[in-house]
């Protein structure tokens, strides 16, 4: 059997990166042509960006980039999805002519030394190598406190994550082709590799901190990604709120024995402090469970729907002779702006 280098797809999935881009293009060019000099990969592999609908100059860097370097290519998303849906845009896009593909994000903060470890390992027979974290030292308390019980909490619900680790990952081919079975709207990526199976280990490697631009992850959007990883792979939520529900009634049945043992000895003064607190109490409780089933019911709603996750503007990467197309499109608006002068 010819023994074939496999090639490789380094997806980056990018957001307003202009502060980094230069500079994340720069190291990943080094890393990958490393790579192919030391005949590991294929000399056809190639970085693929995938701009999502970014509002500065991402997208003109990817562009400019792709025309004076061969290894850099992209896509642009029509308009902004999401991290985890721009990411899978890549993951579909590369895994079609790819033999593996490595997701890691633009802002350099996950070390690319790890890029070449993860080659190593699919070398090795590896169909997904996960990136971890091998501390949090550089994250905040707060950052690192709730991350930490987010994990615990969802192996408490028996949800298999792996700890400490994000969305820097190495996925063969194969796992990228059963990864496109799943088609939920709601996606947890990072739930969803383990679900797979096939032969995995782990890189541990120390995540460095942001040199350049802002987080795209504030509070509101890491609290939203949390509670979409919960309610997308468990019913616990729910069968928790039943449970409290049960526990709630067993309590009114001793509360309502109570109560008729003091109508039958006479004590019928009314209590005004623990009637309010029991309807503030009660009432806040059936707000909170309409509002979880509400959750679940809203996505079993956007499941059946079954929309595109995404749409692809300009694709550079299927199609590099798109790239003579945009110059064209270049030229005559500078024309037009030309004449109009």
């Amino acid at each position: 059997m010819e023994n074939t280098l496999p090639l490789l797809t380094i997806a980056v999935p990018c957001y307003n990166e202009e502060e980094i881009l230069e500079k994340s293009i720069t190291e990943l060019t080094s890393v990958l042509s490393g790579l192919m000099n030391t005949a590991k990969i294929s000399p056809d592999s190639r970085l693929l960006f995938i701009d999502d609908g970014s509002k500065d100059r991402t997208w003109g860097i990817i562009y400019r980039e792709s025309i004076k370097n061969k290894c850099v290519t992209g896509i642009k998303l029509a308009r902004n999805v999401g991290h985890q849906k721009a990411l899978l845009a890549g993951l579909h896009k590369a895994g079609a002519v790819s033999d593996c593909v490595i997701s890691i994000d633009a802002d350099l903060q996950d070390d690319i030394k790890v890029i070449e470890k993860f080659v190593g390992k699919y070398h090795e027979g590896f169909d997904v190598v996960y990136g971890v974290r091998s501390s949090r030292d550089t994250d905040t308390y707060f950052k690192r406190t709730s991350a930490q019980t987010f994990y615990h909490f969802m192996n408490k619900l028996g949800i298999h994550l792996i700890y400490n680790h994000a969305d820097c990952r190495l996925l063969s081919r194969r796992v990228l082709q059963e990864l496109s079975h799943y088609q939920e709207e709601n996606l947890f990526l990072r739930g969803i590799v383990p679900l797979i199976g096939y032969r995995s280990t782990e890189v541990h490697y120390e995540r460095k901190g942001r040199t350049a631009g802002v987080s795209k992850y504030p509070l509101k959007k890491m609290l939203s990604f949390a509670f979409d990883g919960i309610t997308s792979f468990s019913v616990a939520p729910i069968r928790m709120i039943t449970s409290l529900g049960v526990a709630l009634f067993f309590v009114s049945v001793l509360a309502a024995s109570y109560a008729l043992l003091q109508k039958m000895m006479g004590f019928t003064y009314a209590g005004w402090t623990s009637l309010m607190i029991s309807i503030w109490f009660l009432g806040g409780l059936q707000l909170m469970g309409i509002g979880m089933i509400g959750e679940y019911i809203g996505k079993v709603f956007v499941e059946v729907k079954k929309r595109p996750k995404y749409a692809i503007d300009v694709d550079l990467y299927s199609n590099p002779s798109t790239i003579l197309l945009e110059k064209r499109k270049e030229l005559s608006r500078r024309k037009a702006v030309t004449y109009k002068r």
